[in-house]
């Protein structure tokens, strides 16, 4: 399959699911707080999700059994909202997307429960500022390869290291299409990026080793050695200009 440049039209449904999501994500911040469960913030997203005339596109993927994930500590990606509670001290990475007049949406964001280390505060300045490198990258003429080292560069220049084993991926009228876009890579290289192209890119971002592990629920993906991670990810276009942020209020 190869990828897919997106007419205007077509961008601009984009930007109203990314809108979507964007309004969701940011009522799920506000819940993010001690002693509230993960799965609040699966309720709170198909709740708010339906008033605006979408649907959540994680629930039933690949029998994902969720609409959001929730994902604490040195969790990655994937983590099922369930009965865990969210303590002070915490970071909580949401991962929402959503299905907009068949097109879809898709951003992350990791926010800290009440007050954080020092530590934790820098993850999340780094892991952000990786996944904005990575969008400044992103421009009609440039290289998909520009995009990863973009990313690659900041978070290991400050010390962090690259989850490796997963990735941003185009997006579309379905969730992972061409391309795939590592966090890591070599610029000049790669499928050279056009006005038209919509991509995810979503940077997560390890206190120690790259290296991940997969929980016994086949989903929840975790820190090899325990250590803190932090993930970001925003919906975007390439534009003549640059790329604009679908995902963006």
């Amino acid at each position: 399959m190869g990828i897919i440049i997106k007419s205007a039209r077509e961008i601009d449904i984009m930007r109203q699911a990314g809108r979507i999501v964007a309004i969701v994500l940011n009522e799920l911040k506000s819940q993010v707080k001690p002693g509230v469960k993960t799965r609040v913030l699966d309720e709170i997203a198909r709740r708010e999700t339906e008033k605006l005339g979408a649907v959540p596109s994680f629930k039933g993927y690949h029998g994902y059994p969720a609409s959001v994930c929730v994902s604490i500590n040195d969790e990655i990606v994937h983590g099922i909202p369930g009965d865990r509670v969210m303590n002070e001290g915490d970071i909580v990475s949401i991962d929402f997307g959503v299905i907009y007049n068949d097109f879809q949406g898709d951003a992350a964001v990791t926010v800290g429960v009440g007050s954080i280390t020092l530590e934790a505060e820098k993850l999340l300045e780094t892991t952000e500022g990786s996944l904005i490198a990575g969008i400044r990258a992103a421009r009609a003429g440039a290289r998909l390869g520009d995009i990863s080292s973009a990313i690659q560069d900041y978070a290991e220049s400050r010390g962090y290291s690259v989850v490796r084993e997963y990735t941003g991926h185009g997006i579309g009228r379905n969730m992972h299409e061409d391309p795939q876009i590592p966090n890591f890579g070599t610029p000049g290289q790669g499928p050279l990026l056009k006005k038209g192209m919509t991509l995810a890119l979503e940077p997560m971002i390890n206190i120690g080793d790259w290296r991940t592990r997969l929980e016994d629920d086949k989903w929840t993906v975790k820190t090899s050695d325990g250590s803190l991670s932090a993930h970001f990810e925003h919906t975007i276009a390439i534009t003549d200009e640059g790329s604009e942020i679908l995902t963006a209020l």
